[in-house]
């Protein structure tokens, strides 16, 4: 298969000992009520082998609503796949699975979700600072608060459950470029993913809408750590892409995200990016 013949949203490629696995939420319906995740695999980005499902929501009981943003970290030896679940209390929350391989089969492993029980949340990702601590980076969605934040909690070591209160990092509305709406209009916030670059800032990528448009967006650290007061800088992608994420192959640093965002068109794409230091910026063809 091509990149174009799979429709998934909100791509996530580990590369690992020398081929690259590809997961998404399953683009039906919007990812809900879909029964779990995929994964495809390939040796060079070119061909893509048919979908391998991965995990199973229906069978462990977490096919309530929505199956979204899957995203494999490999930690300590595992592969841990953090998702979005639709929780009993029929808010959405961020759950950790694990499994000895990057195709699975995943089981659960947190103590249900890691993000606040109370908080409508999506679109996990994990960090791990300078010293090994590990995190997670969230969006509070703005279904529930209106202004969507991107917001971080501590993991313990096992990646078990939160073991801090939840940080907010900044809100939709605060970029300099973020549209400015009447009072009680939503700001959208989601697809967070860190980045450190060669000279040692640490980036936030993450999606909203900006004139109608789902666009790619890019925050910096003041001080290179998740504690840090997070600069917004200008928008990497403005034509409908988002919801992406940073991997390297080999010597290359690449960026994979979905465009169109338009339900069943969904296609992931890969972009070469420069790593300028302190920031990052799409190669030109």
């Amino acid at each position: 298969m091509k990149l174009s013949d799979i429709n998934i949203r909100d791509p996530f490629i580990l590369y690992d000992n020398s081929k690259y696995y590809l997961y998404g939420t399953r683009a039906k319906d919007f990812g809900k009520n879909v029964a779990g995740f995929d994964v495809y695999i390939s040796d060079d980005m070119e061909e893509w082998s048919e979908a391998k499902e991965c995990f199973n929501s229906a069978e462990n009981g977490l096919n309530r609503e929505v199956n979204w943003a899957p995203e494999v970290h490999k930690y300590n030896g595992s592969y841990y796949m953090f998702a979005t679940f639709t929780k009993e209390n029929g808010l959405r929350g961020v759950y950790i699975l694990k499994s000895d391989s990057p195709d699975g089969e995943f089981i659960l492993h947190s103590d249900g979700a890691v993000t606040p029980d109370e908080w409508e949340c999506l679109d996990g990702t994990l960090y791990t600072d300078k010293k090994g601590d590990a995190y997670l980076v969230f969006c509070h969605e703005h279904t529930q608060i209106i202004d969507g934040t991107v917001c971080y909690v501590k993991l313990s070591a096992d990646l078990k459950n939160a073991v801090s209160e939840p940080v907010e990092l900044f809100a939709g509305s605060s970029p300099y470029w973020a549209d400015k709406k009447p009072a009680g209009e939503h700001y959208i916030t989601d697809g967070p993913f860190m980045y450190r670059t060669k000279d040692n800032h640490l980036l936030l990528i993450w999606s909203t809408f900006v004139n109608h448009q789902y666009c790619q967006c890019v925050a910096r650290s003041d001080n290179g750590e998740i504690g840090g007061v997070f600069v917004h800088l200008p928008l990497l992608i403005t034509d409908d892409g988002g919801h992406g994420m940073i991997f390297k192959s080999n010597d290359n640093l690449l960026l994979t995200f979905h465009t169109p965002n338009q339900t069943g068109e969904e296609r992931p794409i890969i972009k070469n990016l420069n790593d300028i230091g302190d920031n990052i910026e799409l190669q030109e063809n």
